[in-house]
Order: structure tokens, then sequence, then C-alpha cells
């Protein structure tokens, strides 16, 4: 249990930062998922638009600091793998 004042506010300042890091991730995984299902579905139109609004969402990641730019990168390019696949 936290017992001086800066202690307390560290776990308040915690749970509010934890809450807004997972709002942010959830979003991200949101943006990729709409990705996935574009690809999914064959629609290669649809996965280029879904990818071109996910892009930025997964690099805002990376400049908030919730997701490694490599994780980013890694991902926006397997996934740009697969909508070229597509044909």
């Amino acid at each position: 249990m936290a017992n001086t004042p800066q202690a307390k506010k560290r776990i308040r300042r915690n749970d509010r930062r934890a809450e807004i890091n997972g709002a942010r991730v959830s979003r991200i995984r949101t943006f990729v998922k709409k990705v996935e299902a574009a690809l999914a579905a064959g629609d290669k139109t649809a996965a280029t638009a879904a990818l071109a609004a996910a892009q930025p969402e997964l690099f805002r990641g990376v400049s908030k600091g919730v997701v490694h730019k490599n994780t980013a990168s890694r991902k926006f390019s397997r996934l740009t793998k697969r909508i070229a696949a597509l044909g």
C-alpha cells in the first residue's frame, strides 16, 4: 500500500494512463481487424482503404509509446504484402 502522497498520486495517474493506453491499443487492433476482414473477403480496394486508415493509427501508437516502432512497421509491412498478393 502506498504511504506517501506522491505514491498515492502515482497510483491514480497510472490508473488513468493505463485506461487511456488500453483504449489506444484497442483502437489500433480494431483498425487492423478491418484490414484483415477485407483481406479475408478478398476485396482489394476495401483492404487498401482500410490499410490507409490503419497506418496513421499504428504510427500514432508508436509516437504515444503504446506500440514499439518495429512492431508497427512489421504489422504494416505484412498487411501491405498480403494486399499485394491479392492481385
